[in-house]
């Protein structure tokens, strides 16, 4: 059963990402299966809005694919198999290594030098810090939004912001779904690839750079399709 939402103080943009956000972490944990319906008034009520900021959720989360618009059958969840966060992670790693390539040399050597010191901290923490994954989660959305920030392409960076609450939705699932196993090696591993990534930017080595966002977009790929599989037979 769904719990009502507490909703605060936030403008309209606000109220339609935080119904996004939340409808993501339900179909990703199951609690929103392949085929439910989901209808705008329940929907409204639950979030405590208007119809409107839930309708255009229902719109976003269509145009991300994770469900279905339609006709006198209004939205239904979609069912997000393994091979298509294969497929998304192929698209996201044509836009960000894009995003990498063209930001080598435009990119504010500060604002790296500051993520470079955070991942090196992330890489020699101690995994059970409470506080671990959220330090990480704030590092890592830093650093891509830096880089499509700073590609000079301003339709890639959009795309890019447009596509990645579903990336960050699969990464929080698969960290998730590894905090509650007490494992976060995967974790751990990520700030290595970040910091990779950042020190190749931080010596101009345009392709080194390129090299290592492939690599780790790879890794979350075959990462985030084993926590999808694994989440979806435990709640089956």
């Amino acid at each position: 059963m769904s719990l009502l939402v507490e909703a605060p103080a936030w403008d309209h943009g606000q109220r339609r990402q935080m119904i996004v956000d939340s409808l993501l972490r339900d179909v990703f944990q199951g609690r929103l299966r392949a085929g439910q319906h989901l209808v705008t008034r329940e929907l409204a009520d639950r979030f405590r809005v208007s119809h409107t900021p839930v309708r255009e959720a229902l719109i976003s989360l269509a145009g991300i694919g994770v469900i279905d618009l339609l006709p006198n059958r209004g939205a239904v969840v979609r069912r997000v198999t393994a091979r298509e966060v294969y497929e998304i992670c192929q698209v996201r790693r044509a836009l960000e290594c894009e995003a990498v390539r063209t930001a080598c040399g435009r990119i504010d050597p500060e604002a790296l030098q500051l993520l470079a010191d955070d991942f090196r901290r992330q890489a020699l923490a101690d995994l059970s810090d409470p506080r671990y994954v959220e330090e990480a989660r704030d590092a890592d959305n830093r650093l891509h939004d830096l880089i499509a920030g700073s590609s000079g392409n301003a339709f890639l960076a959009k795309e890019l912001t447009r596509l990645k609450v579903l990336f960050r939705a699969f990464r929080d699932m698969a960290w998730e779904h590894d905090e509650a196993m007490n494992d976060l090696h995967r974790v751990a591993e990520e700030a290595h690839e970040h910091l990779s990534i950042v020190e190749s930017l931080l010596d101009g080595r345009r392709q080194d750079a390129v090299r290592s966002m492939g690599l780790h977009i790879e890794g979350g790929a075959k990462y985030w399709s084993r926590a999808l599989v694994t989440t979806a037979t435990i709640e089956d």
